[in-house]
């Protein structure tokens, strides 16, 4: 079930990692650093279905 604490989780992992891409667009971050950003966020937020997309456990 997915419930309005899943949907936070969604909305912030998702909006960090937008940011995170503008800023590598930008040439601000790297590849590297984009990818380890993705990693830490999914820790943070857990969220259900970006974690089936990314195709990375978080165990």
């Amino acid at each position: 079930m997915f419930d309005s604490a899943d949907f936070e989780a969604e909305t912030r992992y998702m909006t960090v990692m937008n940011i995170a891409d503008g800023m590598l667009g930008a040439g601000l971050i790297t590849e590297s650093e984009l990818s380890e950003t993705n990693t830490l966020m999914l820790e943070k937020y857990r969220p259900v279905i970006s974690t089936l997309l990314s195709g990375k456990a978080l165990v």
